[in-house]
């Protein structure tokens, strides 16, 4: 018994929870923009740093409100999220590989987290053994992973999702709920995310402080000034295309929201380029004048930020 869905595989980004999302949504012919589904979703607002900046912050938040906005853009996700912790984890685990099977015989494409490394990746096929599956460094796909080892790893976390058609909000609803969720998130409620985690401009104070007292973590300076410059990018992108779609009187408010994402999306850029994913040394994150640099720039976005949260609440009272 085996199953492959041709032309399934994610959209290469920093963010792979979108970066699967979006594959998923372009095989079943929903054309929306990256920036589109970044905003539209929340993702394009988060931040979620830990005390040592460590790689984990990215992904180490509760994400269920993302996928309730993702309905808004014309799908339904859902699926199961256990950890090996939980009593019924075998019995979720059999019905999550269960459960993907039949939706991948209907041509139903899913995702799921760490089928590799901890991150996410579209399933496109299975076979007896277990999933096939396509996300970072397996592009190309790659499998099978035996179905009895998801979620059995030292995170210990199971997450696996169904992405269907459903029907698209209009597109103030898809605006407000967005910005709605974004200012929710950035007041860094523990219901966000995890003990030593923060999110919002407390997010920044965690980064700041971890550089500032060399407690930074290089890998994680790396990726997370990765994921975070890409959300703001497509945040600039997400509030020009509704200021196009909703903008009215809140045209304005809009063109303000942007100046500021712009200046964060550009300062959180320099700070990636100072310390690089790709070419990644051990000596960057001691590097005097490379802090130096991302002390200034860090600062510089929790500014730009703070104004920018404000600009949404403006959007927000005009809509």
């Amino acid at each position: 018994m085996a199953k492959k869905i041709e032309n399934l595989s994610w959209k290469c980004m920093w963010t792979t929870h979108i970066g699967c999302i979006k594959g998923c949504l372009d095989f079943l012919g929903i054309k929306i923009s990256d920036g589109w589904l970044f905003g539209a979703s929340g993702h394009a607002f988060i931040i979620n740093l830990h005390e040592v900046a460590c790689a984990s912050g990215p992904t180490a938040w509760h994400t269920e409100m993302l996928l309730k906005l993702s309905k808004n853009v014309g799908c339904v996700i859902e699926g199961i999220s256990v950890t090996k912790q939980d009593a019924d984890f075998a019995e979720l685990q059999k019905q999550a590989w269960e459960s993907t099977q039949k939706a991948l015989d209907d041509d139903t494409p899913c995702y799921g987290w760490e089928l590799e490394i901890p991150e996410y990746y579209v399933v496109c096929g299975y076979d007896d053994a277990g999933y096939y599956f396509s996300g970072p460094k397996c592009d190309e796909g790659k499998g099978p992973k035996p179905w009895q080892e998801l979620g059995d790893s030292d995170i210990g976390f199971l997450e696996m999702f169904t992405v269907k058609p459903g029907k698209s909000a209009d597109d103030i609803k898809t605006v407000k709920e967005a910005l709605t969720f974004a200012l929710e998130h950035s007041k860094d409620k523990d219901k966000w995310t995890y003990p030593k985690y923060k999110t919002g401009l407390a997010g920044y104070d965690n980064w700041i402080k971890a550089l500032e007292e060399g407690k930074a973590d290089g890998f994680g300076m790396a990726y997370n000034s990765a994921v975070w410059s890409e959300c703001r990018h497509h945040a600039v992108e997400f509030l020009k295309e509704a200021k196009e779609r909703v903008g009215g009187k809140a045209g304005t408010a809009f063109e303000e929201a942007i100046g500021h994402y712009q200046q964060v999306a550009e300062s959180l850029k320099k700070v990636a380029d100072t310390f690089p994913f790709l070419g990644l040394e051990p000596e960057h994150i001691a590097d005097e004048a490379r802090i130096s640099i991302g002390l200034e720039c860090l600062r510089k976005a929790r500014s730009s930020e703070e104004a920018g949260l404000k600009a949404l609440e403006g959007i927000l009272s005009e809509l």
